[in-house]
């Protein structure tokens, strides 16, 4: 036996009775504890607002959200920090991939965020993956393509415009970072 073998295995049922802050990978509790930064959730209701702000008036089939549970099987619930969904028949948690998910990344974070959430995002046909580093004021932006992740570029004073979501959205990512700018 290996020493996963030993460790409680966890199902959505026990997830919905534990207070905090968790997230379940593939049956592993995970704690999102200590609260995130001040500045980590400027940053991510700055990015909701400006995905917000195109379909807020041009689209009644999409929405932006910040930390929904996303319920990708019994036993796998994430939480990404910014989402932009459509057509979600749920409303309790988010069933189908996203069309966008933004992740904010922290120390604590990084690791779970650059590999198992970005390997996740991608089986699961995310279309578009940002991580954002609050640090070097930058967002890599990550498009779907055949199945993989393909790196649209570094972002830090300029716009990107989402092509391939329902409704049509973009963010202007000197907006997201300029109050942090000295």
């Amino acid at each position: 036996m290996g020493a996963l073998d030993y460790l409680p295995h966890y199902t959505y049922a026990d997830y919905k009775e534990w207070d905090g802050e968790w997230e379940l990978y593939d049956g592993c509790a995970v704690s999102m504890s200590p609260s995130p930064m001040i500045n980590h959730q400027v940053i991510a209701y700055a990015i909701a607002r400006e995905l917000g702000n195109d379909i807020s008036d041009n689209c009644d089939r999409c929405l932006v959200l910040g930390e929904e549970d996303w319920k990708l099987s019994d036993d796998t619930v994430l939480k990404p920090d910014v989402v932009l969904i459509c057509d979600e028949p749920n409303d309790s948690y988010i069933t189908k991939a996203p069309e966008i998910i933004v992740e904010v990344i922290s120390k604590s974070t990084a690791k779970r965020d650059e590999s198992y959430k970005f390997d996740t995002y991608e089986k699961e046909n995310v279309k578009y993956y940002i991580l954002v580093y609050p640090d070097d004021l930058k967002a890599k932006v990550y498009k779907l393509v055949n199945k993989k992740y393909q790196k649209e570029g570094d972002f830090s004073k300029e716009s990107y415009q989402f092509e391939e979501t329902l409704c049509k959205t973009s963010i202007n990512f000197n907006n997201v970072f300029k109050r942090f700018r000295k």
